[in-house]
């Protein structure tokens, strides 16, 4: 995705989820029953399919997001948020719902995570939803999708996608079970360790590891696998090839949350541009990377120019 080179860009579009997240950084966590204090909090914009949207946004992809939000201050902040990212939004307004809310736990020392979801409206989001926002879906270059909201709208969105020829990528989390006809309309599944271990039983410790899982997803009928390894980078395995890619270090580790969405928004934005998957990867790889130097999800996902100057230097 180097600058000065002619490329069309195809649309990208994202079903998934809005949640304000609601971020508390501590030493430690709480045990049951007892209160500790924090050292900070922090409200923003995020939800897995949101951010990977700003995230793709940001680097110039052409990208609409399609979600449920209720009609609350949180659903302000939401379009907000899109807005200052260059992102279109297909919002099916739900006023008989609130807008989903996450409770982020933040380790001071080492900006580790753990994470409550509370999707509020976007759980409500239903296969006629996604049969109204055909067309939009269709129009896509790339289409991506996430776990946060119900299984079977994700389900018949891929369906849709995979009919009109539209490179689906499914981001398996927050982890589930899924059913087994999901995985032949993926074109890139993409999982952290603990999702591929969640999905294939087989324990990701390694690199090794990883291929094994992969392998395990490719039977179930993926076109490609990549295991995102957190600060051993990612592994895009096909049925062809295996390629692990190091991780691009871009600083101190300030903060991991969203992570794994600035990744799938930069794997979007690239595959949109026509990158081969394996620069693709690495791309997305940088995407993360500069996105852990800095706190929140939404505001640390970095731009385009960032990007390209972080690879130049790589």
């Amino acid at each position: 995705m180097a600058a000065g080179k002619p490329v069309v860009m195809k649309p990208v579009v994202i079903l998934g989820v809005f949640v304000a997240d609601t971020a508390y950084r501590a030493d430690r966590q709480p045990r049951m029953g007892e209160t500790i204090l924090g050292n900070s909090f922090k409200l923003g914009p995020g939800g897995k399919g949101s951010n990977q949207a700003v995230a793709a946004g940001k680097l110039g992809a052409d990208v609409t997001f399609l979600t449920r939000l209720g009609v609350d201050a949180f659903a302000d902040m939401a379009k907000q948020t899109w807005k200052a990212a260059g992102v279109k939004s297909a919002v099916i307004d739900t006023p008989d719902s609130y807008t989903g809310a996450a409770y982020i736990f933040v380790e001071e020392g080492t900006g580790n995570n753990a994470i409550i979801v509370s999707p509020g409206a976007a759980m409500l989001i239903s296969p006629a939803d996604i049969e109204a926002h055909a067309d939009l879906i269709r129009s896509a270059g790339v289409f991506v999708t996430q776990l946060e909201q119900p299984i079977d709208a994700a389900l018949k969105a891929l369906e849709i996608a995979r009919g009109a020829g539209v490179t689906t990528i499914l981001n398996p989390a927050p982890a589930a079970t899924l059913p087994d006809s999901i995985y032949a309309l993926c074109d890139y599944v993409t999982p952290n360790e603990s999702e591929a271990e969640g999905l294939t039983g087989i324990t990701v410790a390694s690199v090794d590891d990883a291929r094994r899982a992969a392998d395990s997803l490719l039977a179930k009928g993926v076109g490609a696998v990549i295991v995102t390894l957190g600060e051993k980078g990612a592994l895009l395995h096909t049925k062809d090839r295996s390629d692990h890619v190091g991780a691009v270090n871009a600083g101190p580790v300030v903060e991991t949350t969203g992570a794994g969405d600035a990744f799938n928004g930069g794997l979007a934005a690239a595959l949109a541009k026509g990158v081969q998957p394996l620069e693709a990867v690495r791309f997305a790889c940088a995407v993360a990377g500069i996105s852990v130097t800095r706190p929140g999800t939404a505001p640390s996902m970095p731009t385009l120019q960032e990007v390209e100057a972080l690879l130049a230097r790589a």
